[in-house]
C-alpha cells in the first residue's frame, strides 16, 4: 500500500505531520477527515512507479551512520526472529525517533508491499542506503539468508564507525588546543602588545629589534586582517579548484600516500575499509568483480582507487586477485600477501577479514603515536610564541632600568 506524507490541521488550528498509507491520495485526505483533521498537503512518499522524492528530503535530511547501524541491526534481528518483512519494517517505522526516518521506512514499506524486493525499494534511496549496501542485501536475497547477511552487514558498519570516531576523537585536542592557541596569540598581538609597548612612543627610546618586529605583527593582525583572510580563502578556493581537475586530484593523492606520517594513515584507513567491505561481499556471495568495483567505491583516495579499477581489469581477464593488487605497488604488502593465502587455501573473505583487522589495529597504533607527538608539539611551540611577545613587551623595560641605572 503507497504511504503518503501529509500536512493538515485539527479543528483548534494546531498545525500536524506524518505519514498515512492509503490506497490514493483521495483515499488519504478521507482517512484524514475521518480523524478531525483538515488536510493542506499530501504528497507521495518516495518510491516505484515514478514517485519521486521531495526536494527537502534529496538535498538535506539523510540517514546518519548511527541510524542506518541500529536499523540494519533491528532489522536483521526481527528477521532471524521470523518476522515478515513487511512488519519488520512497519514496527521499525513506528519507534522510529526522527520523522525523516520514519518516513524514509515507510516509503520503503509501501514498496516492499506492492511487490518490490528490499534491494529494490532501497535503491530509491541511494543517498541513505549505498551502492554495497544494496549489494549485500541483493545477495542476503537472493541465497535466502537475508538476515544473517544483515547481521553481518550491521557488524561492517558499527566496526566502519567505531574506527572513524577513534580518529576523529584522537584529533580532537589538538584541533582544540591550536585553535586556542590561536586565538591567545591574535588577541596578544592585537590588545595586549599595543597597549603596553604603546607607554614608551614618546620616550624616543629606541626599540628593540624584537619589540619592533612584534609592534609591526600586531599593526598587521589589528588592520590588515581582512587582507589576510581574504589570501587565505582565495588560496583554498584555488586549491579547491585545482583538485577538482581528476589529473591534479590524482596526483595529489599519489603524494599523499608517501607524505610522511600522515601517508601512513590514509593507507591504513583506506585499506581497512577496503579489506573489510571486500570481505563482507565476498563472503556473501557477490562476485569477485562486482564486489572489487562496490569495494573501491568506499576508497576516500583516488590513486588507490585507481589500483582497484586497474585490478579490476587485471580480475577479469584471468589474473589472481593478489597479483592484479600488487600490480602497481599501492596496497600493504600485508595485504597482498593475506589475499594470496585466502586465494591459494580457499579461505579468501577469513584472510580479508584478518587483514582488515590487522590494518585496523595498526591504524589505531599509529593514530596514537601521532597525536602523542602532536599535543606536547602544539603546547610548545605555543609556549615559544608567547614567550617571543612577552620578551618583546620586557625588553624596553629592561633597557630603561639600565638606564636609570
Amino acid at each position: 500500500m503507497p504511504a503518503y506524507r501529509y500536512e493538515a490541521v485539527d479543528a483548534a488550528g494546531k498545525t500536524d505531520r506524518g505519514v498515512i498509507e492509503a490506497d490514493s491520495p483521495k483515499q488519504a485526505r478521507g482517512q484524514l477527515r475521518s480523524r478531525g483533521l483538515t488536510p493542506l498537503n499530501v504528497d507521495p512518499l518516495a518510491g516505484v512507479g515514478g514517485v519521486q522524492k521531495s526536494s527537502t528530503a534529496a538535498f538535506v535530511r539523510r540517514l546518519s551512520s548511527q541510524e542506518q547501524s541500529l536499523f540494519t541491526r533491528q532489522l536483521a534481528s526481527l528477521i532471524v526472529a521470523g518476522l515478515p518483512l513487511d512488519e519488520a519494517l512497519a514496527a521499525l517505522a513506528d519507534q522510529a525517533e526522527r520523522s525523516y526516518v520514519h518516513e524514509l521506512l515507510a516509503g520503503i514499506r509501501a514498496d516492499v508491499v506492492g511487490g518490490s524486493s528490499l534491494s529494490v525499494a532501497l535503491l530509491q534511496h541511494p543517498r541513505d542506503f549505498p551502492d554495497i549496501y544494496r549489494a549485500l542485501v541483493s545477495a542476503g536475497e537472493h541465497s535466502g539468508h537475508l538476515g544473517l547477511v544483515l547481521e553481518k552487514l550491521a557488524d561492517y558498519i558499527e566496526t566502519r564507525n567505531t574506527l572513524t570516531a577513534k580518529i576523529r576523537l584522537a584529533f580532537t585536542y589538538p584541533a582544540i588546543v591550536t585553535v586556542v592557541a590561536f586565538a591567545i596569540v591574535i588577541f596578544l598581538l592585537s590588545y595586549v602588545v599595543p597597549q603596553v609597548v604603546s607607554v614608551f612612543a614618546n620616550t624616543k627610546q629606541k626599540l628593540p629589534t624584537l619589540t619592533i618586529i612584534m609592534l609591526a605583527l600586531s599593526d598587521f593582525v589589528r588592520n590588515w586582517w581582512w587582507a589576510a583572510l581574504g589570501v587565505i580563502v582565495a588560496v583554498s578556493l584555488g586549491i579547491r579548484s585545482l583538485l577538482r581537475q581528476p589529473g591534479v586530484r590524482l596526483e595529489w593523492h599519489r603524494w599523499l600516500l608517501t607524505a610522511p606520517l600522515v601517508g601512513k594513515l590514509i593507507r591504513g584507513y583506506n585499506t581497512a575499509r577496503f579489506a573489510s567491505t571486500l570481505a563482507i561481499l565476498v563472503s556473501a556471495g557477490v562476485p569477485i568483480l562486482r564486489s572489487l568495483q562496490a569495494a573501491g567505491e568506499t576508497l576516500t583516495n583516488q590513486a588507490l582507487k585507481a589500483n582497484v579499477d586497474d585490478a579490476t581489469t587485471r580480475v577479469r581477464e584471468g589474473a589472481s586477485l593478489a597479483r592484479a593488487l600488487a600490480a602497481q605497488n599501492q596496497f600493504p604488502p600485508v595485504l597482498v600477501h593475506l589475499i594470496r593465502s585466502g586465494e591459494a587455501t580457499g579461505n579468501l573473505p577469513v584472510m580479508l577479514e584478518r587483514a582488515a583487522t590487522g590494518e585496523g589495529q595498526e591504524l589505531e597504533r599509529r593514530t596514537m603515536f601521532l597525536t602523542s607527538l602532536l599535543e606536547p608539539l602544539l603546547i610548545l611551540s605555543m609556549g615559544v610564541v608567547v614567550l617571543l611577545i612577552v620578551l618583546a613587551v620586557l625588553m624596553p623595560i629592561i633597557e630603561i632600568n639600565q638606564l636609570v641605572r
